[in-house]
Formats: structure tokens, sequence, C-alpha cells
């Protein structure tokens, strides 16, 4: 198998310790980095939590199965609500070609999971053995054809849909329907819903189930049962709760808890 040149030391930046090279820590909760920028590309993934990177123009939430792509240059600023397991997958300029030339959120494959846990787990950061440059270079082919999502959970200033917004990320719970928020804010539920559509590209309700979907992490990672967090939610019973989680995990809440509790 012939390896990419990245797993060379890296070429014309100095400061860089290798073409592609791995940041590895661990977030407490409400911890924020500094507003920032690289001379790298950098691929930022959490385990067992969200991240929420904000740029210029954006916000990103990162869950489970996604990685927020930062190209190199662009100010960027992240924070975590809850204690997180990080990765920053960082590739130097003339390695990014095959990725967006904004930042987006990118897809990534249960592969690519598979080889950060090992990497982590022996603390490699750069690769030096043969065997761990053959890894390196999957992983680089994983990231480098991930396809780009839309940002997870859209968010907006819109006047309408700002302090509904705001409401539901404090409290994921609240039932009250389209309609009961339209009359909040003092407007028809068609014309809420139009907003939704507009600013957010999704509709009121696929929001307030991703919203859910992201509390119910952390609250999976304290330890807490499915039944209970479902309750907390909202729900009647369990089973819708486990239906709607599945759908944007691809596995259930019960094998993330074991996963990933503390």
């Amino acid at each position: 198998m012939k390896i990419p040149p990245f797993i060379q030391p890296a070429l014309n930046y100095a400061d860089i310790p290798a073409d592609i090279f791995l940041i590895f820590d661990a977030f407490r909760s409400h911890s924020e980095t500094r507003l920032h920028r690289h001379k790298w590309g950098q691929l930022q993934l959490v385990s067992g939590g969200v991240l929420e990177l904000n740029t210029q123009d954006e916000r990103f939430l990162a869950p489970s199965k996604h990685a927020i792509w930062v190209p190199s240059g662009i100010m960027h600023q992240s924070y975590n609500r809850k204690p997180i397991s990080y990765c920053a997958i960082n590739i130097v300029p003339h390695l990014t070609q095959p990725f967006p030339d904004k930042p987006c959120l990118l897809t990534v494959t249960p592969l690519v999971e598979v080889i950060i846990d090992d990497l982590r787990g022996r603390n490699i950061q750069i690769a030096e053995t043969q065997q761990d440059k053959r890894l390196m270079a999957v992983l680089y082919d994983q990231l480098s054809s991930a396809q780009p999502t839309d940002p997870f959970l859209p968010s907006s200033n819109d006047k309408l849909l700002l302090p509904i917004l705001s409401a539901l990320e404090s409290n994921p719970a609240d039932p009250r329907s389209l309609h009961d928020w339209a009359d909040f804010v003092h407007t028809t539920e068609r014309t809420l819903a139009r907003h939704c559509k507009n600013e957010l590209g999704i509709s009121f309700t696929e929001w307030r189930l991703r919203m859910r979907y992201l509390y119910s992490l952390a609250l999976l990672k304290q330890g807490g049962s499915v039944k209970e967090i479902a309750f907390t939610l909202g729900y009647n019973q369990a089973s819708p709760f486990i239906t709607m989680f599945k759908k944007y995990a691809q596995c259930t809440p019960e094998f993330y808890k074991l996963k990933h509790s503390l």
C-alpha cells in the first residue's frame, strides 16, 4: 500500500509537527476556547456529548457521527455545555483540497470513530510506525470523502424564532405546539411555519426533535435510565424516544449509554 505524503514530516511549516497530526483533550462543562484561527485545516470531533462551534457567520453543533470542518484562516471559537472527549485532526493546507472551502458539518463513518478511539487509546498524535501510517492514511481517505450535511441544529436571529428557540434550548421538554408558540409571539401558525422553513431549512417539529436528541446525550452520559430520560423530554413512554434517538445516532440510547456513560 502506497503511503500518502502526509505521513512524512511537514513541508514548509516550521511550527507544524507533521502534515497531519491529532490533538486529544477532555473538556469540563462550560469550557470554551478563545477566538482564534489556524494555518492548517481542522476537523473537530467529540465523543459522548456535543461540541458547539461559532464562526463569524454561523453556529455549528457536532453530536455523535458528525465532525466540524474549519478551513485554514477561519476565525472560530468553541464551547461545550457538558464534559466531552475531544479530538482535533489537523491537516496542512496542501492536503485540504478535497475538503469544502467553508466551515461545515461532515458526517463521519463508524470506521472513523473506531480509528479515533484506537489512536486516542494509544495516545498517537503523529504516525511514526508503518502500521500507524497506514491507519492514518485510511483515516484521511475516510474524512476527505465525507459528505457535508446541514448544521445539525440551525440557529436564527429572526424576531419571531429567536425567543422560541431560546426557550426550547433552555427547556427541550416544553410541550407547547407550533400553534401555542405562534400565539406566544403574536403571529399565525402558518406564518411561523414559513419562518421555520425559510430561516432554519427544517420544520419546527424536526428542530425540536434534534434539540431533544442533543439534550438526551448528556443525560445518557450521566447514567440516566432510558425511561427516565424519555419522561424528562416529555414522552409518555420510552418507545417514541428510542425511535427518535435511533434516527440520529444509528444506535439505541442504551447502547450509547453503555459506551459513553461516566
